[in-house]
């Protein structure tokens, strides 16, 4: 954030924008730390893979940042929230990624490979991350709209993996 060149609260609303993509990135990383953390919660062993696997999802975490500043400083133009997409189109790909090194570790029959199961909100928010990419050259309010709905589809934890430790 930019500290606003006034001291009233009016002046705040100049940043409205900027914080609300603010919000959206801050409940993107939330939503990936609290699962994460489940997964692990219900994870046995790791590996040197399931550790490299971990580290490809911090890179593409890391750059949620720079595109929602990207996308303030370019009041939303189309090739900023395509990227915004695409990486969280790259977040998601890595976590399936973790979530396969762990499952390869794991037996068929273990309180991990039922907790997963198909994952099926996984699929399918890869499915409208790659929708708000393409979107965004036609609308960018219908991509940050799609962005919105994975968020709000996924802002409660994985019960999957809840249902299980319990």
């Amino acid at each position: 954030f930019k500290v606003p060149h006034g001291a009233s609260f009016s002046d705040l609303s100049e940043l409205a924008p900027v914080f609300l993509s603010y919000i959206l990135s801050f409940i993107y990383i939330g939503i990936y730390w609290s699962n994460h953390h489940h997964l692990l919660q219900i994870t046995r062993q790791v590996d040197g893979l399931v550790l490299w696997a971990n580290t490809h999802l911090l890179f593409w975490l890391s750059l949620v940042p720079f595109v929602t500043n990207w996308m303030h400083e370019t009041h939303n133009q189309p090739v900023p929230v395509a990227t915004y997409g695409i990486v969280l189109f790259m977040a998601g790909a890595a976590y399936r990624i973790l979530t396969i090194a762990l499952l390869r570790k794991h037996p068929k029959d273990s309180a991990l490979h039922k907790a997963i199961g198909s994952d099926f909100k996984g699929k399918i928010s890869v499915v409208a991350y790659l929708l708000g990419i393409s979107v965004a050259y036609f609308s960018v309010y219908i991509s940050i709209f799609v962005y919105i709905a994975v968020a709000i589809m996924w802002i409660v934890p994985d019960r999957r993996i809840e249902s299980i430790i319990e």
